[in-house]
């Protein structure tokens, strides 16, 4: 093992510096197998190191590379930590990256920057990578802010278009605001636990009383950074924004793995927040508000992406849910199926834009499910799967949440359901007005559309598959499981708490939810497919709560008014009054008090020798009186 991990970052970074530095002169076959070859020679890796913990009673080993930072008491190495969280991370990132990267090679192959875009995924992966293994809190640091970077310039790669460059510059700032939040969190537990290793903190604090006010606000601090990286309330608006950037990277960065990167850090951390029941009230709440306010924003929308980023950002709130409710088995198993849903739905919905030549409005759509079966067929799996209907994959991960939500709040749980039931109809709205009826763009247009190559069609099977059956993961003990990744996750440390519920609550609990998703799916399917509504035109005369649903509650026109306006004027004041009257002044004024004092001493250079020689006499004269004076 300890041979083997840093091949795993190392082969995606050694991607990146050919990929980059040949992006002109390689071809673009040849780019694409070194892209995709190395990372999934890192999946390869990484699979063998998951395979060497099952049979290994250790579970956790800290591989020590060398040491990075040592200043006075703070010793930081570059050591990966190899455990069960981390192991599985591994896959996913790896596993799922390959695909994307495959399915890149066709979707991008006409694209100028071809090399430069493979160059950004590989570096994305080496960050990815580096965030997951670091066994203390500066490595996934690091990988944290170098996944931030990647995702700036993956999102404004198109960066001709003043749009999708703003939107790059929007997700880069408002992640920031959250990476301040982890690093005063990072410099509180320094100053607290006198270490940053993983090793040192968590046992430290596993004998530590819950209500500690210092743990309260280290865990409030990380907790920021987690809303920032992960698309929480109030800094979420970044990720719909993002859908600027080609599909693959929503795929990749948006939905499966960047943005689930507070959730791993939060996880990772569970001892801490175990510790902070307030921090984990506030997490709950942030995160059913979101999960809630996302879905109904998504009700709307008509560009196919932006309902998949709004149903990301409200899939992120569950887990943040889960998160706040102790259930973080529960969270984590979402982050698994989520990846393999929402992958697929998005490489699907690029499939679907792909095959309509960058048509993303669903108004222009209709009627391609005999057009593109595969991508239709796949697509539809990863609807039922983030509905919550059974047996698919996000059935299981939501039932978790939803079962912990109950069992610590009632009122959370009933919140849960009424978005699980807006998740089914926004995800099959999207379904019925892309796939059913009759196509409503040009009979041009329409003979135009096909299904797209294996190199994309591959990954959406793939995916589609593991979205079917990956609830066996942790298959519950209610219907005979014995809770997999719950036995897992233990050797990893993180938190479990016991579900305390009798299998007639549990049952009943996942009939609500159940028939809350499929009274949505025929509500869905009598409104667009029997009665073949279609989405009025942007300047259309809307009700008032779509109207807030469509404008998206008008947050980015809020945050632009208390927000942006006022820091812009006192910009302005800061550069007409302070910058350009006083600091200037003072800078023209010592020019030109110079300029008119040496127009009066250069007077004194008269060419007069003996003028001269009275001046030496002088000095000297004044430098004897002030040494008979002074001494």
């Amino acid at each position: 093992m300890e041979q083997l991990i840093w091949l795993v970052p190392l082969l995606p970074f050694l991607g990146f510096v050919i990929n980059g530095l040949g992006r002109k002169s390689l071809s673009k076959g040849l780019i694409g197998i070194i892209g995709s070859g190395v990372i999934l020679a890192s999946f390869i890796i990484s699979v063998v190191i998951f395979f060497s913990l099952q049979g290994d009673t250790q579970k956790s080993h800290e591989v020590f590379l060398f040491d990075w930072i040592s200043a006075g008491t703070l010793h930081i190495p570059l050591s990966f930590l190899v455990d069960p969280l981390s192991s599985i991370m591994l896959l996913i990132i790896t596993g799922i990256g390959f695909l994307i990267h495959l399915y890149s090679t066709s979707y991008m192959h006409d694209d100028e920057g071809f090399g430069k875009f493979f160059s950004y995924l590989n570096l994305f992966v080496f960050f990815m990578l580096l965030l997951v293994l670091g066994s203390n809190y500066i490595v996934m640091f690091i990988g944290w802010e170098g996944v931030g970077l990647c995702s700036y310039l993956l999102i404004g790669f198109w960066y001709t278009n003043s749009a999708y460059a703003s939107a790059a510059k929007k997700a880069f700032v408002m992640n920031r605001i959250g990476d301040l939040g982890f690093l005063l969190g990072v410099f509180l537990m320094f100053n607290f636990f006198g270490s940053l290793e993983f090793s040192k903190i968590f046992p430290q604090a596993a004998n530590m009383l819950p209500g500690n006010n210092t743990l309260f606000w280290i865990t409030i601090l990380l907790f920021v950074g987690a809303c920032g990286k992960s698309a929480q309330l109030p800094l979420f608006t970044w990720l719909p924004d993002a859908m600027a950037g080609p599909t693959p990277v929503s795929a990749l960065i948006h939905a499966a793995t960047m943005v689930t990167a507070g959730i791993y850090m939060i996880a990772r951390s569970s001892v801490l927040f175990d510790l902070a029941p307030l921090t984990q009230h506030i997490i709950a709440i942030i995160g059913i508000a979101t999960a809630l306010v996302a879905a109904i924003i998504a009700l709307t929308q008509t560009d196919i992406k932006k309902v998949l980023a709004y149903s990301t950002v409200s899939q992120l709130g569950y887990m943040f849910l889960g998160l706040g409710v102790g259930a973080y088995t529960g969270s984590f198993f979402h982050v698994l199926t989520h990846a393999f849903f929402k992958a697929l739905l998005f490489l699907g919905a690029g499939s679907v834009i792909h095959a309509m030549h960058h048509e993303q409005d669903m108004r222009h759509m209709g009627g391609l499910r005999k057009k593109l079966p595969i991508t239709f067929l796949t697509m539809m799996i990863g609807t039922i799967a983030i509905a919550g209907l059974p047996p698919f994959s996000g059935f299981f991960s939501k039932d978790e949440i939803l079962a912990n939500s109950y069992q610590y709040s009632p009122i959370l749980w009933g919140i849960g359901v009424l978005t699980a039931f807006l998740t089914s109809f926004y995800m099959f709205r999207m379904m019925f007005l892309t796939f059913s009826g009759k196509y409503r763009g040009t009979h041009h247009e329409e003979s135009h559309v096909h299904e797209s190559p294996k190199a994309m069609t591959i990954p959406l099977v793939i995916l589609a598959i593991l979205a079917a059956i990956g609830g066996a993961i942790n298959w519950p003990h209610v219907f005979g499981g014995n809770e997999w990744l719950a036995h897992w996750l233990t050797g990893a440390g993180v938190a479990q708490h016991e579900l305390n519920l009798d299998h007639s609550t549990e049952f009943t609990l996942m009939g609500v939810s159940i028939l809350a998703a499929i009274v949505a799916l025929l509500y869905a399917y009598a409104r667009y497919v029997k009665g073949a509504r279609v989405p009025v035109a942007d300047e259309a005369p809307r009700s008032a709560l779509a109207k807030l649903s469509y404008n998206k509650f008008y947050l980015d026109e809020i945050y632009d008014f208390i927000i942006t306006k006022p820091l812009d004027a006192f910009s302005r004041f800061f550069y007409k009054i302070i910058d350009t009257k006083f600091i200037d002044g003072i800078v023209n004024g010592l020019g030109w008090s110079t300029n008119e004092a040496s127009k009066g001493v250069r007077l004194l250079q008269s060419g007069n020798v003996g003028f001269y020689i009275f001046m030496m006499v002088a000095g000297i004269i004044a430098l004897l009186a002030y040494t008979f004076y002074y001494i």
